[in-house]
């Protein structure tokens, strides 16, 4: 074969990698994984990396197994991060050891970080050894697949289209009594109940309770099959994290159990509760600030809770909405500028709306304008904090690498409850005039 027609082919391949990416993918799925990683290996990045997204999560893992360091590195930029965790996730650790140190460190980084999935997430009990087959297989190949991994146990096998994504589930049973020559897409397919990678256990949990199947997928968030959960490793998950969270927000230990021994549950507790005392004391300093200011309008003292009150539980909606998004990994430190600004818009909206209420119902109470308009000023400055605040605690407490879900009740309480008593006792001095 001539040069000429040597690059001739190589440029036909190369526009037919480009163009049908999907088509390409699936002539390749049926070759040995070393002629797919020649094929790859043999093609600009651009072009294989279209095709390598398309593999099949199987096919696409050994790919990658396979291929030079340069061939590698150049087809994991191709990837989204999360593609690439999921993928990289089906090696050995040793293996996938060895192929992150090829990448530089903030890449490797990343995609570990996608790697360890929170304990109360989906991502957490899946099994990333999910097996799918293309639509159009015939049922004979994914027999032989299937037949080459004895031990692994398997109830259902996945079905994806063209483009990588999910579009069915099969039993097991079905395809092995199948005629050895009809493509999968002809059998009895179920649609499955997904969940995605970083959804919570509580919507596993919901799927499982609809009886449709006995395993779920999980997914991407492109709708790629990344991993499969099994019955016995979600009960077993559940039954250790079921309550965490609610432990956690009150400061006990996720460690502690009912019947936990007394002097454990102490030294798990008390240096929360001590940081506790040391806030209240904290707060209890703002409000001796203005005792005179106190002394002198001695209403200002009964409507201090309700400040303290209304901020306090402000606050707590947006460190709960924060607090998911982290979880779910929906946001991440960068994204804070963005939750800061739509939470000071909320807050200041809610603070009207609140501070019109409070002032006319303290004017029908006291019959004094000065103290309804002091209220109300105060409701919206001590809202709008806490709403910042409630976004912030957990973003600041994660970049220093302490548990949100521990730690951002505490301060939280303390920021405001000091913003609240400030912002009414403040005001109410700068205005002591009108009251």
């Amino acid at each position: 074969m001539s040069r000429a027609t040597d690059r001739t082919i190589r440029a036909l391949v190369e526009r037919y990698f480009s163009d049908f990416p999907d088509e390409a993918a699936g002539f390749l799925e049926r070759a040995p994984v070393r002629d797919v990683v020649h094929a790859l290996e043999s093609h600009s990045v651009p072009a294989s990396g279209r095709v390598l997204q398309r593999l099949t999560p199987d096919i696409a893992a050994e790919a990658l197994r396979e291929l030079s360091d340069d061939g590698f590195r150049g087809l994991m930029r191709t990837l989204e991060p999360v593609r690439a965790a999921a993928l990289l996730a089906r090696l050995e650790p040793e293996v996938r050891d060895a192929r992150l140190a090829l990448l530089e460190p903030a890449e490797a980084r990343e995609i570990v970080e996608l790697m360890r999935y929170p304990p109360d997430t989906a991502g957490a009990v899946m099994d990333a050894r999910v097996m799918a087959f293309r639509a159009e297989a015939p049922v004979r190949e994914a027999l032989a697949k299937l037949r080459a991994l004895r031990g692994r146990p398997i109830a259902d096998v996945f079905v994806v289209d063209d483009a990588g994504q999910l579009i069915g589930a099969l039993p097991l049973q079905e395809l092995a009594v199948a005629d050895s020559g009809a493509r999968i897409d002809s059998l009895r397919l179920r649609t499955p109940m997904s969940v995605q990678a970083t959804s919570s256990r509580e919507q596993v949990v919901e799927v499982f309770e609809r009886g449709i199947g006995t395993t779920i997928p999980v997914v991407d968030h492109a709708g790629h099959p990344v991993g499969v959960i099994r019955n016995d490793a979600l009960v077993a998950a559940t039954e250790q994290e079921a309550t965490a969270d609610i432990q956690t927000m009150t400061g006990a230990s996720k460690d502690e159990r009912a019947l936990s021994p007394a002097p454990f549950a102490v030294k798990r507790r008390l240096p929360w509760l001590q940081i506790n005392l040391a806030t209240a004391f904290l707060a209890s300093a703002v409000v001796g600030l203005f005792e005179e200011t106190i002394a002198q309008s001695t209403a200002l003292a009964v409507l201090l809770p309700v400040v303290a009150g209304q901020s306090g539980n402000t606050g707590m909606q947006a460190l709960a909405v924060t607090l998911r998004g982290l979880a779910l990994r929906e946001i991440r430190l960068r994204h804070w500028p963005r939750v800061a600004m739509k939470e000071l818009a909320a807050g200041a909206m809610n603070g009207v709306a609140v501070a019109l209420v409070t002032a006319l119902g303290v004017y029908v109470w006291s019959d004094s304008t000065g103290l309804a308009v002091v209220i109300g000023s105060a409701m919206i400055g001590s809202m709008v904090i806490a709403s910042i605040s409630g976004a912030s605690v957990p973003m600041i407490l994660t970049s220093l690498g302490l548990d949100p879900a521990q730690a951002s009740s505490v301060v939280l309480t303390t920021v405001t409850d000091c913003g609240g008593f400030f912002s009414f006792l403040g005001l109410a001095t700068v205005l002591s005039g009108l009251l």
